[in-house]
């Protein structure tokens, strides 16, 4: 099937306004306004919860799954990074860390 260049630019121009509204719009209507700091504090955790969120299916399920075994790495990857994130809360050691112990959890493997 053919598509116009007119088609082409309109829908590309469609899919920003459609990404690019939802993001613009709060952050528009409630730049300006102060929040009680109850709620500032609550919405300090919903960074952490988003990306908890979307690890916990890559560390406890394994070809379809749910796994605890010794030959999850990246479940036990995940306990020395955590200790690290807490210890350091360094985001760039956080990842370095996990980074290092797939590595060494791989060349170890494949000795």
């Amino acid at each position: 099937m053919h598509y116009s260049q007119e088609i082409i630019i309109l829908t590309i121009i469609g899919m920003m306004a459609v990404t690019y509204i939802p993001r613009l719009l709060p952050i528009a209507l409630l730049s300006k306004k102060q929040f009680p700091e109850v709620i500032t504090q609550w919405l300090a955790y919903v960074p952490a919860a988003i990306l908890s969120a979307l690890l916990a299916p890559s560390l406890f399920i394994k070809d379809g799954e749910f796994s605890l075994s010794f030959d999850n790495m990246y479940l036990w990857a995940a306990i020395p990074v955590f200790f690290v994130a807490i210890k350091t809360k360094s985001f760039f050691g956080t990842i370095l860390t996990g980074m290092i112990v797939i590595a060494a959890w791989r060349y170890l493997l494949a000795m």
